[in-house]
Order: C-alpha cells, then sequence, then structure tokens
C-alpha cells in the first residue's frame, strides 16, 4: 500500500506544470543573428538585430535603423535592445532596427590613426577606424538594407572608443547617417586632434537635417578636450546642424550608457506629431 501511494505521489509530480515545464525548456530569443564576411575588415563579423514587434505586424510596415558598435551579446546589445523596446512600447521613441556589430579587435576598428606613442600602447594595432567605416558602408549597411524592410533614415550609437568613432565620423563622414549618439567619446585620442578636425569642418557645416546628441560622466566633462569640443559646439548655429551636449556627472565611464542613451533616444528619436485631418 505505501509503495502504491508513494508510486502515484511521484506520478503526479511527474505530470505537474511545474515538471513539465523543467523537462523541456524553449530557447529565449530576442532577435536574430547572423555573420558576414567582410573584405574591408579581411574577417567574419557577427552582427545581432532587434526588430520592434511593430515590424513583424504588418508585412508593409519600413523602420529606420540604429547601428551600434559594442553590439555583440556580451557587451552593449542587450540593454540597447531592451532599451529600444521599453521606449518604443511606451511611445516616447520612435521604433528602429537596431544592428548590434560585435567586436574583434575593438581598439583597432573604433580608432583612427594616432602620433602618440601612449595610445598605441591600448593594443597590437590601432587606427583602422576608416577601414571599419568601409565595412559599415560598403557591406553591412547595403546586407541590412536588402534583408530588412528599412527607411532611409540610419543612426549611429556608442560609448567610450566607439563614441570617438561615432565622433569621427561625424567629423569626416557626415553623410554615412544622419543621427550621432555619442557617450563620453575619447576624444583625448592621439592628443584631442578629432576636437581639432571638428573645430575646421563644424564651423563651415551646413545640414541641420544631421543631428549630434553627446554626453559626458562625470569621469570626463571636464576634460580638456570635452571643453574643447563645448566650445566648439556652442560655435556652431543650430540652423547648421541639430546638436545637444549633456554633462552628467551622476554618472561615472562605467554607468553613463544606459541613463544616457534613456535621454539621448527620447529626445532625438521622439515620435514626430501625427498629421491632423483636413
Amino acid at each position: 500500500m505505501h509503495l502504491l501511494f508513494l508510486f502515484l505521489f511521484l506520478l503526479r509530480l511527474a505530470l505537474s506544470p511545474v515538471a513539465r515545464a523543467q523537462e523541456q525548456p524553449s530557447p529565449l530569443t530576442i532577435g536574430q543573428t547572423f555573420t558576414i564576411t567582410s573584405a574591408a575588415l579581411g574577417e567574419t563579423r557577427r552582427i545581432n538585430v532587434y526588430l520592434p514587434p511593430i515590424y513583424a505586424d504588418s508585412a508593409a510596415i519600413r523602420l529606420p535603423v540604429l547601428y551600434m558598435p559594442d553590439g555583440g551579446l556580451g557587451e552593449d546589445f542587450l540593454h540597447v535592445a531592451g532599451l529600444v523596446q521599453v521606449l518604443t512600447g511606451n511611445n516616447t521613441m520612435r521604433p528602429f532596427i537596431l544592428v548590434g556589430i560585435e567586436n574583434t579587435q575593438r581598439r583597432r576598428d573604433l580608432t583612427g590613426p594616432t602620433t602618440d606613442p601612449e595610445d598605441r600602447k591600448i593594443a597590437p594595432k590601432v587606427g583602422g577606424s576608416a577601414a571599419y567605416r568601409t565595412f559599415l558602408r560598403t557591406e553591412l549597411m547595403p546586407l541590412i538594407r536588402q534583408r530588412y524592410r528599412t527607411t532611409g533614415e540610419t543612426g549611429i550609437v556608442g560609448e567610450s572608443l566607439a563614441g570617438l568613432f561615432v565622433m569621427e565620423t561625424l567629423v569626416l563622414e557626415p553623410a554615412l547617417f544622419d543621427t550621432y549618439v555619442a557617450f563620453d567619446p575619447s576624444v583625448w585620442w592621439n592628443k584631442g586632434q578629432l576636437v581639432d578636425q571638428a573645430a575646421q569642418r563644424l564651423s563651415s557645416y551646413s545640414d541641420p537635417a544631421k543631428t549630434l546628441y553627446v554626453a559626458f560622466s562625470r569621469d570626463g566633462y571636464k576634460a580638456p578636450e570635452a571643453l574643447r569640443l563645448a566650445g566648439v559646439l556652442q560655435k556652431v548655429p543650430q540652423s547648421r546642424l541639430t546638436w545637444y551636449y549633456q554633462p552628467m556627472p551622476e554618472e561615472t565611464h562605467a554607468t553613463i550608457y544606459h541613463p544616457a542613451a534613456l535621454r539621448a533616444f527620447r529626445l532625438v528619436f521622439k515620435p514626430r506629431p501625427q498629421p491632423t485631418g483636413q
């Protein structure tokens, strides 16, 4: 009799919802991932993509694209995808396709050339930003346009060295993206030469359709290069370039990405007013 009761108890436990759920867990999926073989970089790169739910709701809908270096699953992709999901869900940000580029040699790809011996100590190879930009322009961005339903609008977001790449791209090739978002950009690179280039090029810039949002934590906003960059931007009329400069002394270099992205996305990607009927 005792054996019968024990058998019935074990059978009931095995058939319970909790037990069944433990038997065959399902994968947790938040997006898509694929690889691309790059001639510009001479290697294969992994790309992670988040598609807002609205993308699947209509086969006709097209969405703008936000690109992010440091876009691996072990880097910044997951928390930025979650932020995009929340902000689009509560209608404080327009829906975007998020494209994360996973790093292989981050310090090589996200830095420009340098003559400073101290800069060269950070990695065996640096100064590859031009090749990385070629990869984006000629390989990845055309593939994203081919694979997904996109509009012509694009943006790029990055922090630290990725923020440096964002700023460098705005200064050297502003036509590549529409919106540039940089947090704690490493504008100290090459003794701040990029700030000098920004002073020369942005002073004559004339495209108000382009937008820049740059934020600095308490670890960077009082640095000489950051202060110089603020001065450069203050001389650029908003009629030429829509720009925002945000000191965030409450944040550190390690904590700035998520709170700064929250502010930036709500501001530069805010929903547009719907046209009213006649």
